[in-house]
């Protein structure tokens, strides 16, 4: 059970941080999987996805997609 108090919950909860998370994740797995059958070429070019994927969270949060963006519409935790 948790002691989080409702107003905390939208940390991380925004479309600019599942956006970014997502492609993270996606570039993990394809550098994972490259890594494993010995493609370094496809293993740096999962790096490179990586660091797409920090750049469009940010860049989303920027445009207001962000947790105090103006574009993004808290939901209740109930």
């Amino acid at each position: 059970m948790s002691n989080t108090e409702p107003g905390e919950l939208g940390e991380g909860h925004s479309p600019a941080a599942w956006t970014a998370v997502a492609i993270m994740l996606l570039a993990f797995i394809i550098g994972t999987i490259c890594f494993w059958f010995s493609i370094a070429w496809a293993v740096w070019a999962s790096f490179g996805l990586l660091i797409v994927g920090l750049i469009v969270g940010a860049v989303m949060a920027r445009a207001g997609y962000g947790v105090n963006g103006p574009k993004y519409v808290p939901r209740s935790h109930e």
